[in-house]
This record gives C-alpha cells, structure tokens and sequence, in this order.
C-alpha cells in the first residue's frame, strides 16, 4: 500500500497548512497511546470556507466537501505534529453540523470525512463515529470534526 502522502496525490488532493488554535487549547493532544485532534474546520491556508447552514447555503453535495476539507486538516496536523508513520490507525471522529430544522443528509455529508480517510489512509483509516446536529458551530461554519488516532508508540512526543 502507497504511503498516505502518494495516496494525496494519486488523488489531485494536497495538505492545506495547519490551523492554529482559536483559544486556549491544543491542536494535538496525546494521552498515553491516543492522540485527540481538537476541532477542524473547512478551512484552506486561513481562508474560512462554507460559512452558512447544511438546507439553506450549502447542498448535501457542497457539505461532503466541506467536510473533506475537515479531514484534510485533521490529516495536516498529524502530517505536521506526528508524521504519518506515526499513526497505527484512526479510532473515532465526531462529526457536527449546523443546518435547517427539515434538512436530514447528515450521514452523506460526513461520509466526505469518512471516505477521505479511508482513501488517504487505507486500512487504517477504518472507524467508528457519531454524528451531532448543533444549533451553532464558531464562525458559522456548517462542519467540523474531531478525531482521535492510536499511535505505535507511548514514547512521549512534545508537541510545539
């Protein structure tokens, strides 16, 4: 099996540049084996994307992009944070969405997360996960997504 960085581009697809916390928190955090990536969002190198509600700005359609731009990043963070050769495998993500009372396709629009990793990752990329409808999500955006990965090792590993 190709390296996830192969599997990017075999895919026309590339790493945006990791976001930054927006408070008073990590991006990464790891507790013995499992590392917990905090909430990404649909952004590209700064730029906020897909700001608006799942039925009313954004088609089903446009939401599994906007939550494969989720994934991306949660996959810059490990890139830049772990390394990918770090990673046994990913465990879980959560996925939230805001959208309108009547608008139900949110398993189609977190399979654009859920297809993403296993395209990038293969095998490992197999998890669980649940799906959240919230009123609010910051800056208006209509997804975001958490994750967390087992790592091979629980060697500590500083993050900066």
């Amino acid at each position: 099996m190709a390296n996830p960085l192969e599997n990017l581009k075999k895919h026309n697809l590339t790493l945006p540049q990791p976001s930054t916390p927006g408070g008073s928190y990590m991006s990464v955090n790891i507790r013995g084996n499992i590392a917990y990536i905090a909430i990404q969002f649909p952004i590209v190198n700064g730029e906020f994307k897909f700001q608006g509600r799942l039925g009313q700005d954004f088609s089903t359609e446009q939401g599994y992009e906007a939550m494969q731009l989720c994934a991306l990043n949660v996959l810059a963070q490990i890139n830049e944070k772990l390394g990918f050769d770090n990673i046994l495998g990913l465990n879980h993500l959560d996925a939230y969405f805001q959208s309108t009372p009547d608008w139900d396709d949110s398993p189609d629009v977190v399979n654009g997360a859920s297809d993403l990793f296993v395209k990038i990752l293969g095998e490992k990329g197999n998890h669980s996960r649940a799906i959240f409808g919230v009123e609010r999500l910051p800056r208006n955006f209509c997804v975001g997504l958490t994750c967390s990965f087992t790592l091979k090792t629980q060697e500590p590993i500083f993050i900066t």
